[in-house]
């Protein structure tokens, strides 16, 4: 399989954006994924993949609370800094505002969607990446007229609402 056509190809599907993130040793630790499912209503079930080698990922076996912020159709510029290579493993949230969760003590990230509080349930290998399923333990939503954002090929696009929706 050529991975430069893989990867052309399942660009075409639209992926919603979030921010992965976690409190661990006093740090946080955040990352930008677009690779976000619901998995099943009971339990509540979510799933996001990450890079096997990510520094999330390596902190997943040492903690398994973690929140999932659903960025909004403004946010772009957080999720691109939370996805840029080399940026620096600590303070990565001091440019972003934040609160914190109080489940699971990692960052939501201010103004977005939506934000779900998680507990680790399982990790798969595929690939390159792990999938990471997490129990929904709460959630919240932000304001009721936020878009969405969606990683569309090879770029970050906003989907607002309709009018009156």
């Amino acid at each position: 399989m050529d991975r430069d056509r893989y990867r052309t190809a399942i660009g075409r599907l639209p992926a919603g954006v979030g921010v992965v993130s976690l409190h661990l040793r006093g740090i946080d630790l955040a990352s930008t994924v677009s690779a976000v499912a619901s998995v099943s209503l009971d339990p509540a079930l979510l799933l996001f993949c990450v890079h096997s080698d990510a520094r999330v990922r390596e902190a997943l076996d040492e903690q398994d609370a973690w929140v999932l912020s659903v960025l909004a159709d403004h946010q772009g510029p957080v999720a691109d800094w939370l996805a840029s290579p080399g940026r620096p493993a600590f303070d990565q949230l001091a440019r972003v505002p934040h609160a914190r969760d109080t489940t699971s003590g990692a960052a939501v990230v201010g103004e977005s969607a939506a934000w779900f509080s998680c507990r680790t349930h399982a990790i798969h290998p595929a690939g390159d990446h792990d999938i990471v399923v997490g129990e929904v333990l709460d959630l919240g939503e932000g304001e009721p007229t936020a878009g969405g954002l969606v990683h569309h090929r090879g770029r970050l696009r906003a989907v607002a609402p309709r009018s009156g929706t």
